[in-house]
């Protein structure tokens, strides 16, 4: 697990050693083990290349050293991730002829791609970002994992191509801006995040998730090589029984593969049924495991309680981390530079907070991430069905003259209820996806941002799914948009942040080959969802962690907006300085914000991704808001002018 940061730049535009190194650098923390860096030039000498690279040795620590370089000099790699299966595809290079210096599975990449090309991607059971220049072909390679788990930043710009796992290093390089995408502003606040391949920044762009992009003479082609199994394999298990064996049979595969390490590794352990579920197989193939929990004091947000009967169960190494207020404030700010945008879940935190502690005696951690987006534990997977049927039901007129003026009436604490009424009435699928757990839809968004603002996701592949069960186009949907650019982004950026690498069982290749093979009814039957998995653990896991319901990681931050952060959130969202209220409607935001405070409305979701906005634009201190400020005006004006004409 690393960083990486390079360039190829036209030769009247090149770089000194000096600026790779002082940009490679800046990302430091993400591998605080080692360095390296090289500089060379095309064939042609039209173009040099920059290659910068931070380790964090986990697999030979002492072989594993980059840039590296084949045995001919001719292919070099810089490369962030881990290689799963690099045992077995050594071996099976060995047996077409390939010679091996080292132990490291970078020297596998690099032998795989003499071998099989651009296709070894296919091959490739893992996580990464990578570049990789081939002097032959005179082209460079740069690849990202099929689900989008490492991260990788491209700028272009007058022939210069630069490409980082952080944004932060493309905005040092010099003529590279801090200007605003206003596309993505109206984004984030639809989804609280903002989908790929766009960034806040208008010269900064992801590299999609399972896609490459080759660089030659001056052009670069991008290519998707993977779209997850959901999309083209049929549901054809017929037997629960099997589902569940065959569930059983690559899970565990899928785990120990990933405790493949020559430095010290645990797991995250929330108690939950995902992480409980990896520290159980992990226990079957490791006679010391060592586990982290995060949690608060208020019992009703925190799992700790949970966590700790599995560890006393699994006989693990435990230890936990109990956040506070202050404890989370503190590192907040932190959370928003290292994400490089605005933290779209509270839980990015405590998840910082926690790799921070854990670096402390090891270098890598299981979690539990994908599980749900896999194998259909939200409960929008089992509601999306009963949501088309409703709709079908009662017209639209109806719905929005009696559920939302009774969704305003329900108590402060029913946050979900209030959701699903919003859910209800929204019939265009692109933005119903996106409202389960977007911020501003609908009227909260007229009142926000006015209807100018761009609706259409900048990647619609995402959204693309036809002729598909409900549950299988939201989890394609959750697949391509809601784990890359969330809660991968998250763990990458928080867990990196603490040097701390976080390896994901439930998102292997081979297991969402098997789970889209697995019929709607075996995963979202029963309480709870993921009904496979409930049943391929009985033999684990106690009923009281297979059957309780879903807590979910939750932050307390609603009750402390309203208590110990009651003044920054003012200071935040309705300062003179407030930049917020400069491109959004501020008395829509201090209607929020006093709703809120007294106790009328939960509006947590609108305001959590009001501050963070905030907090981000004055970290960040982006350029060509005051644009977004006078498109909203001028919009606003145009429309009251036609609403006035039209009375008239």
């Amino acid at each position: 697990m690393c960083g990486i940061f390079g360039w190829i730049a036209p030769m009247a535009r090149a770089g000194e050693r000096s600026m790779l190194c002082r940009l490679t650098d800046l990302l430091s923390y993400r591998g605080p083990d080692g360095a390296g860096y090289l500089i060379a030039a095309t064939a042609d000498g039209n173009y040099q290349i920059g290659l910068g690279h931070r380790r964090l040795s986990i697999i030979d620590i002492d072989g594993g050293v980059q840039p590296m370089q084949s045995t001919d000099g001719r292919i070099v790699l810089i490369y962030n991730g881990e290689i799963y299966n690099y045992i077995e595809l050594r071996a099976e290079l060995r047996a077409l002829g390939h010679v091996f210096h080292s132990q490291s599975d970078s020297e596998v990449l690099i032998e795989a791609y003499r071998a099989w090309g651009a296709s070894a991607l296919g091959r490739l059971r893992g996580m990464f970002a990578f570049a990789l220049w081939d002097a032959d072909r005179q082209q460079l390679l740069l690849a990202r994992d099929p689900f989008g788990k490492k991260p990788l930043f491209l700028a272009q710009m007058n022939g210069l191509l630069l490409f980082s796992s952080e944004i932060e290093p493309l905005l040092q390089y010099p003529g590279i801006s801090r200007q605003v995408d206003p596309a993505a502003v109206d984004q984030y606040l639809l989804n609280r995040y903002v989908p790929g391949p766009n960034t806040f920044f208008r010269d900064i762009r992801k590299l999609q998730p399972g896609s490459s992009a080759i660089w030659h003479a001056g052009k670069l082609a991008t290519t998707r090589y993977y779209t997850p199994p959901v999309a083209n394999l049929s549901p054809d298990i017929r037997e629960f029984e099997e589902a569940t064996a065959a569930l059983s049979d690559v899970f565990d595969e899928a785990v120990r593969i990933r405790m493949r390490s020559d430095a010290p590794y645990g797991a995250f352990l929330s108690g939950g049924i995902d992480s409980s579920a990896i520290v159980a197989a992990m226990s079957r193939h490791s006679d010391r495991v060592r586990t982290f929990s995060v949690g608060f004091r208020d019992g009703a947000f925190s799992e700790l309680a949970y966590a700790r009967d599995v560890a006393m169960r699994f006989g693990t190494e435990h230890s936990e981390l109990v956040v506070d207020e202050d404890s989370f404030l503190e590192h907040w700010p932190a959370a928003i530079r290292h994400r490089g945008a605005p933290v779209s879940e509270a839980s990015d935190i405590p998840i910082l907070m926690l790799s921070q502690a854990a670096a402390r005696s090891v270098k890598m951690v299981l979690t539990g991430e994908g599980a749900d987006e896999m194998l259909g534990g939200y409960p929008k997977h089992r509601a999306e069905g009963w949501v088309a049927l409703y709709q079908r039901l009662v017209p639209q007129r109806l719905h929005d003259r009696i559920v939302p003026p009774l969704a305003r009436l329900l108590p402060y604490q029913a946050r979900r209820a209030q959701i699903l009424a919003r859910i209800l009435g929204e019939r265009d699928t692109s933005l119903r996806m996106r409202a389960w757990f977007g911020s501003a839809f609908g009227l909260d968004r007229e009142r926000l941002i006015g209807t100018s603002g761009i609706l259409t996701p900048p990647d619609r592949l995402p959204v693309s799914m036809q002729n598909a069960s409900p549950l299988r186009r939201m989890l394609y949907f959750d697949q391509t948009s809601w784990l890359p650019d969330n809660l991968l982004e998250r763990g990458d950026r928080m867990m990196m942040a603490g040097s701390i690498e976080g390896r994901m069982p439930f998102m292997d290749t081979k297991l969402a080959a098997v789970a889209a093979r697995i019929p709607d009814r075996f995963l979202v039957g029963g309480r709870g969802g993921k009904r496979v998995l409930r049943a391929a653990l009985r033999s684990s896991l106690p009923s009281q962690i297979l059957h309780r319901r879903k807590i979910g990681f939750r932050v307390p931050f609603h009750d402390w907006f309203r208590g110990p952060y009651r003044d920054i959130l003012r200071d935040m969202l309705t300062s003179q300085d407030s930049r917020v209220a400069q491109i959004c409607d501020a008395s829509a935001v201090h209607g929020y914000l006093n709703a809120h405070l007294e106790g009328q409305q939960n509006n947590e979701r609108i305001l959590w991704t009001l501050v963070n906005l905030e907090m981000f634009l004055r970290t960040f201190k982006l350029e060509g808001l005051d644009g977004i400020a006078d498109g909203r005006l001028a919009h606003s004006n145009s429309t009251r002018r036609t609403i006035l004409s039209d009375a008239c």
